[in-house]
């Protein structure tokens, strides 16, 4: 497995280099560069003719080295970030990126994961439930349940949840991830308590349409593992129905959920994006949805190059956690 893990981990660098390429790309597809919102500013304030005014643009030209074939900009910017660990500056924010997506990242990954966490612990059991009663009244009702939070956008779920706080429950603070008293405080107890009083609220919404769809697969993959004949083997031992279901039936449906572990950390990234900006919350998402309507190479550069990290280290987690689940795989 140590052998597997450390190729896994080499075969990692290509593709982030190449990931990296493509996204640096992409960014500057789009018409002008960084400079164009600061030159519609300065055209709005009538100072764009001016010669301090065409000395500005030229010099932050030349600080962030835009007058530099692509190819020079990109060899400079994935330089930095393999020899110095430096993602740039932000043009928009005028800060280092680092700095800027340092509490952001951390607080998005702490929603990802907590979602991850919310949709497998609601979604497994109601799919087991589904597929031990399969065409019963309650598999029907999941299913309807399940088929109006798949279709139900997130941002409405949003806007219905916030106005349900302020109408019903008379909630002072509603969006965000903490009441107004706790931004910018240290951390502590009653920090980390006004959290979770608030962190649900986008669990909940960017988990309910993964919860529907795991709730599908699970049902569907357990109807297919309950008519093996493992199965009816365990039975014929005088195995409990449960321990059956449990031990030979959900251990092995379970696994095409835990492939799609790797794929669903980007889903939930780019699902926390809209919540993050419906919601007001302080993380990576409205911040990189900035830097993509600005151009914003460095900020947005960097946003998507951890994600990339993300979905591949989610990849190999699965792969491990599938192996240690499954003893019939083996990697050589």
């Amino acid at each position: 497995m140590v052998p597997y893990i450390i190729r896994r981990l080499l075969h990692m660098i290509p593709t982030l280099i190449l990931i990296s390429m493509v996204s640096f790309v992409v960014i500057q597809a789009p018409p002008g560069d960084m400079l164009t919102s600061r030159m519609a500013e300065l055209a709005e304030q009538g100072e764009m003719g001016s010669e301090s005014a065409m000395a500005q643009i030229e010099a932050l030209r030349e600080r962030y080295g835009l007058n530099d074939p692509l190819y020079v900009q990109y060899f400079r910017w994935i330089g930095k970030i393999v020899l110095e660990g430096d993602f740039g500056e932000s043009f928009t924010y005028e800060m280092d990126v680092i700095e800027l997506l340092g509490e952001r990242l951390g607080l998005t990954l702490i929603l990802t994961l907590s979602t991850l966490i919310f949709t497998w612990v609601v979604a497994i059991p109601i799919g087991v439930y589904s597929a031990t009663h399969a065409y019963s009244l309650g598999d029907y009702g999941f299913t309807l349940i399940g088929f109006i939070g798949l279709a139900t956008p997130n941002f409405m779920l949003a806007l219905i949840i916030m106005f349900t706080q302020v109408t019903v429950f008379h909630t002072e603070s509603v969006g965000g991830l903490l009441s107004p008293e706790f931004i910018g405080a240290s951390w502590s107890l009653a920090k980390v308590g006004d959290l979770l009083a608030h962190i649900w609220v986008p669990i909940v919404v960017i988990g309910t349409g993964g919860t529907a769809t795991v709730i599908r697969i699970m049902r569907g993959n357990l109807l297919d593992v309950l008519g093996q004949q493992h199965i009816q083997t365990g039975r014929a031992k005088g195995l409990t129905e449960r321990k059956v279901i449990a031990k030979y039936g959900v251990r092995i449906a379970i696994n095409p959920l835990v492939s799609r572990v790797g794929t669903e950390l980007p889903n939930l990234l780019s699902g926390a994006v809209v919540t993050g900006i419906v919601l007001g919350l302080p993380t990576a998402g409205p911040v990189f949805l900035t830097a993509l309507t600005s151009q914003d190479m460095f900020l947005a550069g960097a946003f998507l190059l951890l994600s990339a990290t993300f979905l591949l280290l989610g990849n190999l987690l699965a792969d491990i956690v599938l192996a240690w689940l499954d003893p019939r795989i083996r990697y050589e």
